[in-house]
This record gives C-alpha cells, sequence and structure tokens, in this order.
C-alpha cells in the first residue's frame, strides 16, 4: 500500500547559504569550504519540525571545466560530515552542471526543474515548502516549481531566521 501523505521541505541553495562564497566564484575545494552561522541549529531545527532538507544549487563550473562533478561530490560529503557534528543531515542534493556559455539545459535555476524532481521523488507538498536563496533565480525557481522563496542576504548569519507562514 502507497503512502500517499505528503510531505514538506526547505530547498536551500547552497553557495552563499549553505555555504560561506566569500572571495571565491566557485566553491569546490574542500579547503575552501567555510559554513555560514548558524546553518547546522537551522537544518537542526527545521528536520525537528518534520521538514526535509534539500540542496538545489547550480554548479556551471563544471560544464566549463573549472571543476568536475567528484569534486563538487566531495564538497557536499564534506558539508554532510559537519552537519552529523551537529546531529543532522541534508536529505538530498540537486544540482546542475551546466552553463549557458557551454549550452543550453532545462535544469539550470531559475528553472524549477531541480525542484520539480525533488517534489515528485520525495511526494512533497509545495504548499507547505519553502526554497530559501540568496539571488533572484533562487526565488524565481522556488516560484517556477510552485513553492515560496525567501530571499536572504549572501553568507547570512542564520541563528535569527525564521519561516513566516
Amino acid at each position: 500500500m502507497c503512502n500517499s501523505k505528503k510531505q514538506k521541505a526547505v530547498f536551500l541553495d547552497r553557495d552563499g547559504v549553505i555555504n560561506s562564497d566569500e572571495g571565491h566564484y566557485y566553491i569546490f575545494k574542500v579547503k575552501d569550504l567555510k559554513i555560514n552561522p548558524g546553518i547546522p541549529e537551522l537544518i537542526k531545527k527545521l528536520k525537528d519540525f518534520g521538514y526535509l532538507i534539500i540542496v538545489i544549487s547550480n554548479q556551471g563550473g563544471i560544464a566549463k571545466r573549472i571543476y568536475h562533478k567528484d569534486d563538487t561530490d566531495k564538497l557536499h560529503l564534506a558539508i554532510d560530515k559537519v552537519l552529523k557534528k551537529h546531529e543532522t543531515s541534508i536529505d538530498a542534493y540537486y544540482y546542475c552542471p551546466h552553463h549557458p556559455e557551454t549550452g543550453n539545459c532545462l535544469c539550470r535555476k531559475p528553472s524549477g526543474l531541480m525542484i520539480e524532481k525533488a517534489l515528485a521523488r520525495f511526494n512533497i507538498d509545495p504548499q507547505q515548502s519553502y526554497m530559501i536563496g540568496d539571488s533572484k533565480r533562487d526565488i524565481e525557481a522556488a516560484e517556477n516549481a510552485g513553492v515560496r522563496g525567501v530571499l536572504v542576504p549572501k553568507n547570512y548569519n542564520f541563528y535569527e531566521f525564521t519561516l513566516e507562514k
């Protein structure tokens, strides 16, 4: 029997939201990873409230051959390691490896396709879900997928953050 109960999720942009991108155009080296203040605590609190946590990120440096998918996967493992110390985790990572300079794609934000894939895979109710991002294209991706967008400043301190309904 299939469970039809819809889940709720918070989608997070990666660079500038989860981790600082200050001083770097592309974050792909584990040694450059700096988690933004309050992110582990925010993720833990959201998971305690029953939200899935899903990362939605453009990683155009892959298409531009600045770094490889393996670098992105290693960085995600490093984020997971930090979050594990705080007894929390990311439920899934979705990223677009394309860049407009190297060709067209359907998944790059502001397209909502990555969010839509997660909505379907995890049976998520978009009306109960949010996308937290630091750019206009993050908010447009949320709107394109029917999810509420929350714009925060780049490299925001999340200790005071709350989701307003």
